[in-house]
């Protein structure tokens, strides 16, 4: 009877009953695959949080989040080695990014170091102004805010310390070389970049130089953003404005090679002299050929280390200065390299 009885069992149940077999031993063995998976997309999950906390990179290591306005440029990075060499020395862990003239692109950068709740943020703003929101959002988060070369200028955001150039001191230097270059007396003008802090206080430095002299008179003030490009632009226009023009000032080195491009061009080289800002190696190279008057020195480097000692005071609960100037100097090409 068990016999008829087994045989009257359909063909397709016993099928059926094999694939499902067959169906929970796989699942049985994917599962397992999909386990150890999952646990090791959670474990990287997991070292992902870990790497985004302070301290993540050598145990209880601070970390400060940097967001410079170039990298590209020899001024930012002189800065960038000062401060890596002294984080080195506190025990920090630095990470460095820059906006490249990009205020929006800045902003990302901050609100990512914001995420990663850094123990503080260093920031060279590439628009003074609209840059205060998210320094704004990293007080609301309570990270301390600290500017290096560029200071912010909005309303509300808080800055621990601003470490910077004597940019003031700086613009009468540049003003006392134009005026020993065209023996006090001479229509200048000026490319200009007024988003940044740095630049507005350098500008004012070189007019209130020029203003003491008479016979100086500005008669130009454009923009040229601070890059070669569009100041050898804004320097042509100035040229075909002003065919009398006497000087020019850069407001940084990209600005007064700009310059030169643009006077070498329409054929005025030792026409119209050139006084730059920052003594960059080309820059240098221009003032030992006499294409370029004279250039202010800055100490990037030390800016850049003076941030960080700023940062690891705050930190250990000493006293901060809310400005720290560095001195400028003067390069014609008869000083010491």
């Amino acid at each position: 009877m068990r016999r008829i009885a087994f045989a009257r069992i359909p063909i397709a149940w016993v099928m059926l009953v094999a694939c499902v077999a067959v169906g929970l031993m796989a699942a049985g063995c994917g599962g397992a695959d999909e386990g150890r998976s999952a646990r090791r997309e959670s474990a990287a999950e997991s070292g992902r949080g870990t790497e985004a906390q302070p301290g993540s990179t050598g145990g209880n290591r601070p970390v400060i989040g940097v967001s410079l306005l170039t990298r590209t440029h020899p001024f930012y990075q002189d800065l960038e080695a000062g401060l890596r060499e002294t984080a080195a020395a506190h025990g920090y862990d630095v990470l460095v990014q820059a906006g490249e003239f990009d205020v929006a692109r800045q902003k990302d950068q901050i609100d990512n170091y914001i995420v990663r709740k850094v123990n503080a943020i260093v920031v060279s703003p590439c628009d003074s102004k609209s840059i205060g929101t998210s320094v704004q959002a990293a007080n609301a988060a309570g990270i301390p805010v600290f500017t290096a070369d560029i200071a912010v200028l909005a309303e509300g955001a808080r800055v621990i310390c601003h470490v910077a150039s004597d940019n003031v001191a700086g613009g009468r230097l540049a003003a006392q070389a134009m005026i020993e270059a065209l023996g006090g007396r001479g229509k200048v003008a000026i490319i200009d970049h007024p988003e940044v802090e740095s630049v507005l206080q350098r500008v004012h430095g070189f007019e209130e130089g020029l203003a003491a002299q008479p016979g100086m008179q500005i008669v130009a003030k454009l923009s040229g953003r601070g890059v070669k490009d569009m100041a050898f632009r804004t320097a042509e226009d100035m040229l075909q404005a002003h065919p009398d023009l006497d000087g020019i000032f850069g407001i940084n080195d990209d600005s007064a090679l700009g310059a030169l491009a643009a006077v070498e061009k329409a054929g005025k080289l030792g026409r119209v002299t050139i006084v730059g800002f920052d003594a960059v190696p080309e820059a240098r190279e221009a003032i030992r050929a006499r294409k370029i008057y004279a250039d202010v020195i800055q100490q990037p480097r030390l800016i850049g280390q003076k941030t960080i000692e700023a940062i690891a005071d705050y930190m250990a609960g000493k006293p901060v200065p809310s400005e720290v100037l560095i001195p400028c100097d003067l390069y014609k090409g008869d000083a010491a390299e």
